[in-house]
């Protein structure tokens, strides 16, 4: 599996990463076992890249790693996770969304203990926790202040545009963008990654079979479809 640094001087990941969002929430339901498996499969690849967030199924996909990682060195993963600003906890109700930077250590610890981690590699405010009204500033410096603290290794971003971008990594180097891009979604060429390129900051890129209409899977089904 090739490597490829995340951000100026970064530390080295997969080239390929394993996002385990439909293992737990969004797409339907999804087997445990499988997933897990699935996780396993991807180390046994060389895939060391895991991509979770604290509201994908309401803390359950960072359980779900909890226990695909057991017996696996800790260094063999590199974790990368979104916070929405909420509290999470499966099958209670959640209070309102708090996008305070102060929050961010509660929703932090909560991760922690969910992974069973004592640092999480990279650390992102998710779309819906970057409130217009409260300075991106303040949001990456509460992250920064974790980072000081050895909670966190990394800092990212997600679907943000150029000005927030260069606001952020102002304050702390931003490791990676996390943006959808692929042959049919390429509006990023114009100004985002030129962007990222000068600043050293590295692509996430996810969606890049398009949700599966690239996939030779959806290809089989509706040639099969259409003339089975």
């Amino acid at each position: 599996m090739k490597k490829r640094v995340i951000g100026n001087k970064g530390p080295l990941v997969s080239e390929i990463g394993l996002g385990c969002m439909g293992m737990s929430w969004l797409y339907g339901n999804a087997d445990r076992s499988e997933s897990i498996a699935t996780i396993h499969a991807a180390l046994e690849e060389g895939i060391t890249l895991f991509d979770t967030g604290d509201f994908y199924g309401d803390g359950h996909n960072e359980l779900l790693l909890r226990e695909a990682f057991q017996g696996i060195q800790r260094e063999n993963a590199f974790i990368s996770v979104k916070f929405d600003g909420k509290q999470h906890s499966q099958g209670k109700s959640h209070r309102e969304s708090d996008n305070h930077p102060h929050t961010v250590k509660n929703f932090l610890e909560d991760t922690l203990l969910r992974l069973g981690v004592e640092y999480i590699d990279l650390y992102q405010p998710g779309t819906a926790c970057i409130d217009p009204n409260i300075p991106i500033e303040e949001t990456v410096g509460a992250i920064a202040n974790m980072v000081k603290k050895g909670y966190v290794r990394y800092i990212g971003l997600s679907e943000v545009g150029v000005d927030t971008i260069r606001r952020a990594h102002a304050i702390h180097p931003i490791s990676w963008l996390q943006m959808e891009y692929s042959l049919f979604n390429r509006s990023i060429e114009s100004n985002i990654l030129p962007t990222l390129r000068k600043l050293g900051i590295s692509l996430s890129a996810y969606g890049v079979l398009s949700r599966g209409l690239l996939s030779e899977r959806y290809m089989v089904k509706r040639s099969g479809s259409r003339f089975g």
